[in-house]
């Protein structure tokens, strides 16, 4: 199993619904004394009515009729109902995309002094969108965002650093930028820095300080957190082995539908760490990844097709996996096909060409078996 690794991954979006929480049964009275506030001007009524009609709760989603509430909102100084309704244009939810008026309405929720504004007016101009990439102006605004309290803008700002957006690679800003947004309560910012703190990015190798991050994650809800945590307790990296608690960590993560948390937990079942050995139990997982994604699992799940574990011996379904796996560059999904190709089975003849490309790709992609596989068949058409 590999750890995942910190990639250069883009900006994202914070463009969430801002909403009060209501604490009201009767959704019904609700709207009728919010319409009734509204039509008065009161600005705060015109967001809360537009947050319940964007939501639907207890009424159908009309956002053509939220976004009438949010510029009602907007209008009479409620930043929520500015920032909402820009969510609206950059989206074109209710409204036609129009990434100069979402702009417009972000510039003046940051101008208001609401963080979130400038966070995700930064995000526009980093990403390009609807404007030409500005990462100078993009740094600008998510500095300040981060300054008035943004955990979006100090990741933002973290991101930019770390993937040399902009701005030269340094990794001492990169990870300080993360932390102040893990302490914010940003789950993907603690994540990120728990990476560096493992890999040794610009901070010294740190396992104890990496789990108490991915676990700070995973309790926030990401999921690669929680992989993560659950490696390190599977390989003991920081943490004592426990494999229980890995369990239930990949279990977690499966349920959250990644398929390198289902590959995990089948591989424990496949081989019996922690529990006793279950292929039928391996296989439904490893089918579940291999839907995902993850070609590991399909390779593995096809070994399972061709020798009958857990499952009834299937040779065109396993030669159907190994195929898929290769396919998604897997070097040992390659090599297993090459091979079936090199023996020939029931339902595949004999073909040294195609199994000398599957069993070459195998070996370019690192499989050493794939490299054996193709000077043997290099061999025998010599002959």
């Amino acid at each position: 199993m590999k750890f995942f690794t910190v990639m250069a991954m883009s900006i994202f979006m914070f463009l969430g619904i801002v909403s009060v929480p209501i604490s009201y049964a009767d959704y019904k009275a609700l709207v009728e004394r919010y319409s009734k506030e509204c039509e008065k001007g009161n600005a705060d009524s015109c967001f809360e009515l537009g947050v319940i009609y964007d939501m639907g709760d207890g009424v159908p989603v009309d956002y053509k009729k939220a976004s009438e509430l949010y510029g009602k909102a907007c209008d009479g100084g409620n930043y929520s109902g500015c920032y909402n309704l820009g969510y609206m244009y950059a989206n074109s939810e209710g409204v036609p995309v129009d990434y100069k008026k979402a702009m417009e309405l972000f510039d003046k929720v940051c101008d208001g002094g609401v963080a979130e504004g400038c966070s995700t007016l930064g995000v526009i101009y980093a990403n390009g969108r609807g404007v030409a990439v500005d990462y100078k102006k993009a740094m600008e605004l998510f500095d300040k965002a981060c300054t008035g309290g943004s955990a979006d803008g100090c990741y933002n700002l973290g991101l930019m650093y770390y993937n040399s957006d902009g701005v030269p690679v340094d990794y001492k800003k990169a990870s300080k930028f993360y932390n102040k947004a893990c302490d914010g309560g940003h789950a993907e910012g603690c994540h990120n820095l728990g990476l560096m703190y493992y890999n040794s990015d610009g901070v010294p190798v740190n396992y104890k300080k990496a789990s108490e991050l991915f676990n700070k994650a995973c309790a926030g809800g990401h999921v690669a957190g929680c992989y993560n945590l659950g490696l390190m307790y599977y390989n003991s990296d920081g943490v004592p082995v426990d494999y229980k608690k890995a369990m239930e960590l990949f279990d977690k993560v499966c349920d959250g539908s990644d398929a390198d948390g289902c590959y995990s937990l089948g591989y424990m079942y496949y081989n019996g760490e922690g529990v006793p050995v279950d292929y039928k139990k391996a296989s439904v997982l490893f089918n579940q990844a291999c839907d995902g994604g993850n070609t590991d699992s399909c390779t593995v799940l096809g070994y399972m097709y061709y020798n009958g574990e857990g499952v009834r011996v299937d040779k065109r379904k396993a030669s159907e996996l190994y195929g898929k796996a290769c396919d998604g560059s897997n070097a040992i999904g390659c090599g297993m096909l090459g091979a079936m190709y090199y023996l020939g089975e029931e339902h595949i003849p004999v073909d040294y060409d195609k199994a000398l490309s599957l069993a070459k790709k195998g070996c370019e992609l690192g499989n050493v078996k794939g490299c054996d596989l193709y000077k043997m068949i290099k061999d025998e058409m010599k002959k």
